[in-house]
């Protein structure tokens, strides 16, 4: 057994998001969701639809976020 639970400690703020093929970490989770929320609500289209797709990912705490289809 670990010595220090693991729902303990604390979790990492930082999140890496690929966007339009551009990679950035970001080392606020918040400032990444605000971020794309802002760019969901000002965009149409294509960008919207990358910028939700990355937004939702970042909603969901994914440690890494893109807005390619796997």
């Amino acid at each position: 057994m670990l010595k220090t639970p693991e729902l303990a400690m604390p979790k990492a703020n930082t999140v890496t998001t690929v966007y339009n093929g551009k990679r950035k970490v970001w080392t606020d989770n918040e400032e990444a969701k605000a971020y794309f929320l802002e760019m969901m609500m000002s965009t149409d289209g294509e960008e919207h639809d990358r910028a939700e797709c990355v937004y939702i990912q970042l909603l969901h705490g994914l440690d890494e976020c893109s807005d390619e289809d796997e």
